[in-house]
């Protein structure tokens, strides 16, 4: 997973490269490949298709495409390297179980499955939700104690994905919306968005024990 973090990064460099070449030569996206459409076959078949104002722009061009060909054939392989280790016996349940929790994909799952490995090294919710940093910093004085904003302090991995699968989750889950619903009255949504996300890590601990499946509407 690690290894597959690092070719998504250098793939989302080569991609803001060709954005900068069409910027400076002066060259417009078309419309029809905006949104999901960008970076689609089509697209890349429109790239190669391209005339730049110089041959060196052509030579770097071609140059940059190549390269994100390859790097994706990188990110196929790898995932297909996941996806065979996925079926290993000892993992097997415990994917099944996490993918289905709302918003927790084969990625997702996968990223909490390598970074958490064990989940008995967590003694209870609490520990869990600090490891993937949704609790808030606090700072002591002799005789207070302040909470600020959500702790510095984060699986730099797991906190924006559990993030992103609480959004989903209140779309999907009746209980979830209704209590994002409830926390939005009193907080910010981006408040409250952390607070459906703690919830979900604690059922993601749940499934994983207990090896059964999510449990929608049920009173968070």
């Amino acid at each position: 997973m690690r290894l597959r973090y690092r070719i998504i990064q250098s793939q989302t460099r080569i991609k803001n490269r060709i954005k900068g070449l069409l910027y400076c030569q002066g060259i417009q996206i078309p419309l029809q490949f905006s949104g999901s459409a960008r970076w689609s076959h089509a697209f890349i078949l429109w790239l190669q298709q391209l005339q730049m104002k110089t041959s060196a722009g052509n030579f770097t061009l071609q140059n940059l495409i190549l390269q994100l060909k390859e790097i994706r054939q990188h990110n196929k392989n790898v995932l297909q390297q996941l996806r065979k280790e996925a079926r290993h016996p000892d993992i097997a349940p415990i994917m099944k179980a996490l993918q289905g929790v709302p918003g927790i994909a084969f990625i997702t799952a996968m990223y909490l499955y390598t970074e958490i490995m064990d989940m008995n090294r967590f003694a209870n919710d609490n520990h869990l939700v600090s490891f993937v940093g949704l609790v808030p910093s606090t700072q002591t004085s002799d005789e207070n104690v302040y909470v600020n904003g959500i702790s510095v302090r984060q699986n730099p991995f797991l906190r924006t994905m559990m993030i992103e699968a609480a959004w989903t989750a209140v779309r999907e889950d009746p209980a979830m919306t209704l209590k994002f619903k409830e926390l939005s009255k009193r907080m910010k949504s981006q408040d409250a968005i952390i607070r459906i996300a703690k919830k979900l890590v604690t059922r993601v601990r749940h499934v994983w024990l207990k090896q059964e499946e999510y449990v929608y509407a049920l009173v968070a």
